[in-house]
């Protein structure tokens, strides 16, 4: 019998890797490029910029592996992570089967919140056409459920029992 469409979307035995750490020290500022940051319920990540009464904007992360496309896009070899103002690159999972799921990075829990999209500094930032490089691209946004360390290298995972907890 084949699989409803609430069990396809259920099955994510996948496992990420945290591939880029950075922080926005404040609005605009150059990216602050870490190798480990502590994720906190109320303010979001530590050291971050991110200050908003709803917390839903609390984590922002892109795909590692939509750099390469956004890249080719724009006709230029690389695009640095930096460059997109996310706070998290990951690979290995994709980030959109996340949607309505709480999931691990770390030792923090966080909840898919919605898609970040790209905004009108993408165009200063990467020229021409910037903006419509990333969009469809621009990843996600997250909350912190349970503040923890997250670090390179670090695994990105739903647990089945992570939903049932925070459900």
């Amino acid at each position: 019998m084949p699989l409803s469409m609430g069990e396809l979307l259920a099955d994510l035995p996948q496992v990420g890797t945290v591939e880029w750490i950075g922080l926005r020290p404040q609005r605009r500022a150059p990216i602050k490029v870490v190798d480990n940051v502590i994720a906190d319920q109320q303010i979001g990540l530590i050291g971050d910029r991110y200050s908003g009464s709803s917390r839903k904007r609390q984590v922002s992360i892109i795909q590692y592996e939509h750099l390469a496309v956004i890249a080719s896009l724009l006709g230029v070899e690389r695009c640095s992570p930096e460059l997109l103002r996310r706070n998290i690159s990951v690979s290995g999972i994709n980030l959109l089967a996340l949607k309505g799921k709480t999931f691990e990075i770390g030792d923090a829990v966080l909840k898919f919140t919605g898609l970040c999209h790209p905004c009108s500094f993408m165009q200063t930032t990467l020229g021409s056409g910037g903006y419509n490089a990333v969009r469809g691209h621009g990843g996600i946004t997250a909350q912190v459920i349970e503040g923890g360390r997250i670090g390179l290298n670090d695994s990105v995972r739903v647990p089945d029992t992570l939903d049932s907890r925070f459900s």
